[in-house]
């Protein structure tokens, strides 16, 4: 019997998805097995429409001599609409010995044809009056089925934000639907599996329909209807009977449609609900909707439809307050303990009328008043008017807060505690990485990174979660991507915005500021644009896949074409508004933009970006064109070193941010980088070990340290509690990470309303360092189908442990120190991949294996000195080193 067995069967990163239109779905595994050092050497996909197998084959790959275990394209007979397909997978070792068949995993296709569509889309009839406080649409029908249902779909979308509910009960527990897109070029519409909510009889269907992103307030100029005048949906319910045969409801102008007690639904502002106007059982089946109106089908939007993309938004988890404070000025607050984004969910008991407010914001003043100011126009204020009677429960439908205090009136104090709960809410991805190590601040750090991620990416990868913008900035993404891809698995959410991110750039290449395009942002900004390349890079390198790369690869190369035409010479980019180093503290007074030249920030991006695109035509087989930016990049470094660089090989702009574009970017001649990166340390010291850069250089800070040899650096500037750090906030008290290193100063005051958020992940990209430098925990080759395992062992910090579950596994390492000076290791590598460890010592007989020496260490494919230190190549497996 074979030891080792195939699980984790997964569809374009997910377990058994239903509703996927990709006509080329891929296909991964994971391998699990008992000795060290497994290699696959060949695989097999079945592909069913029988889960048993028992029928026809849809497709066979036969035995596939190969190593992949991960993004298999489905290469069958093309696929049918709603149609399940069941796969299973078998693989052989180098030995020729087979694993049993997987258990079977499926996919199930949506619409794959815009033909396949027969419903309308409907709108409500236009009101007498509107206000900026717009009531949102209930619509609704009814329908009978006979008792023989086999199973049930509904596909839907809107014009606006919709919640779908089934015989008086949502769908499912999905938020925020369609999600945020281009919406004028592509829209997502959902599928939702309704089988068990249906029953025999009358049945109905109920939505409600309010502004969110596509009618509602964006941006901060307090304008709306960015995409659209209308609000409508679009909903398709099909119903499959025992005999084959199949009942279609769809929306049309049978459809009723009335306003109801959500009187007001916005982004920034929140709810006002009226309890007392609630119509029991109004997408229950025999509501009496004759007093409502009939719904007016609409035109539908030129945008294509496409099948959802990502994973949806959800309640991942709910947090209780820790506190009640009454502030000095008399206000009662609630403390949730956390900076979160999401809503409160409240249960009260109060005589009918009785209004309940419940206003929002992440932090108290020095005082300890409740404070909204960096909240801007936003008002994020729930409005609950009490139906009275019995015990009432609300939350809300169609908006979410970024919070960490709640201010409440109507409420008795007591009763806070008990029935007030904080319900997070974020994109639902897969928890992928942990870091943890000796020093809680950086624990601390590493929380606050992550709810940073959490509260930011809802469905895009917003700036701030809280104030009048929560928009897709593009430089903050792109800095954030790597760390983002450690802590979840954020391909498909990322695949998604780049979608849009292409679909937005302009005919000339020009890549809006934010994505989806909000046009009052702008757009052309190096550090901001460049997302277009470095981020389908980054999901490349993390996860392996080449699709992102064929995907995004016009639009790669389009912003690089872009830049070319730009600047005065072909190889600098000297022109056009940049944001520069944003918000580095070298910045002259009154200005957010750091000291380091924006030409040169911009000619070293154009640079990198060049570097990117010419090795994605690489992997892609684009060999002409990678010949070709090759050349391009060899220019564009050649123009940056006579441009920014003087005859002796110095930078001639002696910021910390110019050392570490120059040095992250290979930039220098390789005999000017050691002297650059000695200068780039001295700097640092010079400052009392402070960093003085900003969203641009702060990310690379201390992988150029860690590269050059100054790893002990780079652990006192984190490890730095003075501001400027990254501990300061920590102290400080934050949950999450700030938008300025100094948002809160010393003396408890603010930095100025305008732009300070306390929920801004961009210099929460040190996490990358976290996980890569501390953790030991980097790639060798796209997928971490190789791997490197390089401690870096500071004075400061006693053990750490650090994991990251990759396509193919866990990669686990944890180290701590013990006495005499020694240093234990433990590793994990997953099935299918090697990993180089490289342990710091010349003296070979140091380093042992589970009490053994390298010798007799079983999985050790080789050993060679280097100037790093001993380089071991090892297979999967667990190891327990010590030296």
């Amino acid at each position: 019997m074979s030891k080792f067995t195939v699980s984790g069967l997964s569809v374009n990163y997910r377990k058994n998805p239903v509703g996927i239109d990709d006509l080329r779905p891929r296909l991964s595994w994971r391998i699990s097995a008992e000795t060290r050092g497994f290699v696959q050497n060949a695989y097999q996909v079945q592909v069913a429409c029988d889960p048993d197998f028992g029928s026809e084959i849809v497709w066979d790959s036969e035995k596939v001599e190969s190593d992949r275990s991960v993004h298999i394209e489905y290469q069958g007979p093309a696929l049918k609409s709603r149609t399940r397909y069941y796969f299973r997978i078998r693989v052989w070792d180098r030995q020729e010995n087979v694993s049993a068949w997987s258990e079977s995993g499926y996919w199930e296709t949506t619409l794959l044809s815009v033909e396949e569509w027969q419903a309308s889309w409907i709108t409500a009839p236009p009101r007498r009056e509107e206000s900026w406080e717009e009531p949102c649409d209930y619509m609704r029908t009814d329908f009978a089925l006979p008792d023989n249902v086999v199973s049930a779909r509904v596909y839907a979308t809107s014009l606006g934000l919709y919640r779908l509910y089934v015989n008086g009960v949502p769908a499912d527990d999905t938020l925020f639907n369609p999600g945020f897109t281009s919406y004028n070029k592509r829209l997502q519409y959902q599928t939702y599996d309704v089988t068990p909510l249906l029953s025999s009889g009358d049945n109905a269907l109920g939505c409600l329909l309010g502004n969110g992103w596509y009618k509602g307030y964006l941006a901060w100029e307090g304008k709306k209807e960015h995409f659209g005048t209308t609000r409508a949906v679009l909903i398709q319910l099909h119903v499959t009977l025992s005999d084959g045969s199949e009942q279609i409801i769809v929306s049309d102008g049978n459809w009723r449609v009335s306003s109801g007690p959500l009187l007001m639904s916005e982004l920034y502002q929140g709810e006002t609900y009226d309890a007392r106007l609630e119509m029991d059982g109004w997408s229950s089946p025999g509501f009496a909707d004759q007093d409502w109106a009939k719904a007016m089908i609409t035109n539908p939007p030129e945008s294509a439809l496409v099948a959802q993309e990502n994973e949806p938004a959800r309640i991942i988890e709910t947090i209780k307050p820790i506190a009640v404070v009454t502030t000095p000025k008399g206000e009662t607050v609630l403390d949730m303990g956390q900076n979160m984004v999401g809503w409160v969910r409240f249960t009260v008991r109060a005589e009918a009328g009785t209004v309940i407010t419940l206003q929002h914001a992440e932090v108290l003043d020095r005082d300890g008043n409740f404070y909204t100011g960096n909240l801007r126009s936003a008002k994020q204020t729930i409005t609950y008017i009490c139906r009275g009677g019995e015990a009432e429960t609300f939350e809300p439908h169609l908006s979410f807060q970024g919070f960490r205090y709640v201010k409440v009136t109507g409420v008795p104090q007591e009763q806070l505690l008990e029935q007030f709960i904080g319900c997070v809410i974020h994109t639902d991805l897969e928890p992928t990485g942990s870091f943890r190590c000796s020093d809680e601040l950086v624990n601390q750090l590493q929380h606050n990174i992550l709810w940073g991620q959490k509260g930011n990416f809802l469905d895009i990868p917003t700036d701030c979660p809280q104030r009048d913008e929560r928009l897709g900035w593009t430089g903050d993404a792109q800095v954030f991507i790597r760390t983002a891809a450690f802590n979840m698995n954020v391909v498909t959410f990322f695949e998604k915005w780049l979608k849009d991110l292409a679909a937005d750039q302009e005919a000339d290449g020009r890549v809006p500021h934010v994505i989806p395009d909000v046009p009052v942002a702008g757009y052309g900004s190096a550090a901001w644009g460049d997302a277009a390349v470095i981020c389908p890079w980054t999901l490349y390198q993390c996860y392996g896949d080449i699709r992102v790369l064929e995907t995004q690869y016009p639009s790669m190369k389009a912003w690089v074409e872009y830049i070319r035409a730009q600047g005065e010479d072909e190889f600098l980019w000297n022109t056009g508004f940049h944001f520069g180093d944003w918000l580095g503290l070298d910045a002259k007074e009154n200005s957010y933009i750091g000291a380091t030249p924006k030409d040169l920030i911009a000619t070293a991006y154009y640079a990198y970006s060049t570097e990117l695109l010419a090795k994605t035509a690489a992997v892609l087989g684009k060999n002409e064109d990678a010949k070709a930016y090759e050349g391009l990049h060899e220019n564009i470094v050649r123009a940056f070193r006579k441009e920014f660089v003087t005859p002796n090989g110095r930078v001639a702009s002696p910021t910390q941010t110019a050392y570490v574009l120059a040095l992250m970017f290979d930039l220098l001649a390789e005999q000017d980088r050691p002297r650059t990166a000695k200068m780039l340390a001295e700097h640092i010291e010079d400052n009392g070990v402070h960093l003085t850069t900003g969203f641009v250089g702060t990310p690379y800070l201390c992988l150029v340290l860690s590269r050059f040899g100054y790893t002990d650096l780079a652990y006192r500037l984190v490890l730095q509690k003075e501001y400027p750090s990254w501990l300061y906030s920590v102290i400080q008290g934050a949950t999450t990470i700030w938008e300025h290193w100094d948002g809160i100063k010393q003396d408890g005051s603010f930095w100025s309303d305008g732009m300070n958020s306390y929920n801004h992940y961009a210099y929460g990209a040190i996490g990358d360092w976290l996980y890569r430098v501390v953790g030991s925990i980097d790639l060798i080759e796209p997928g971490y189908k190789k791997i490197r395992i390089k401690p870096q062992i500071g004075e400061q910090f006693s053990w750490n442990e650090a994991s990251l579950d990759s396509v193919y596994g866990t990669i686990r390492v944890s180290w701590i120190k013990q006495d005499q000076g020694t240093v234990k290791m433990d590793v994990v590598i997953p099935a299918n991949t090697t990993a180089e460890v490289i342990i710091a010592t010349s003296e070979r007989g140091r380093v042992l294996e589970s009490g053994k020496s390298l010798d007799q260490t079983e999985g050790l494919r080789g050993v060679e000195q280097t100037t790093e230190g001993h380089m071991l190549l090892i297979g999967s497996g667990s190891y327990n080193f010590t030296f």
